[in-house]
């Protein structure tokens, strides 16, 4: 069974979070990827979903996503 996976990005450890983003892609995982306020997109595979926050989605959104979330990463 696929999990669902949030990253929160901040513009930290990019090299790091792609690596594993790509490895939960590559298992079926579900991952959106939230870039927090100023974090820069990084290249993502295809299937991940993202949002910027607070420009796409506000805060409380966010954190509606992260309990909504199987496991939550942040960078």
């Amino acid at each position: 069974m696929a999990a669902a996976v949030l990253h929160l990005l901040k513009g930290d450890h990019p090299a790091v979070a792609l690596a594993t983003i790509a490895r939960q892609v590559q298992a079926g995982d579900e991952v959106a990827v939230a870039l927090l306020h100023g974090a820069p997109a990084p290249s993502l595979p295809a299937r991940v979903r993202v949002h910027r926050v607070p420009d796409d989605v506000s805060y409380e959104q966010l954190l509606e996503k992260i309990f909504a979330a199987d496991q939550v990463i942040t960078w």
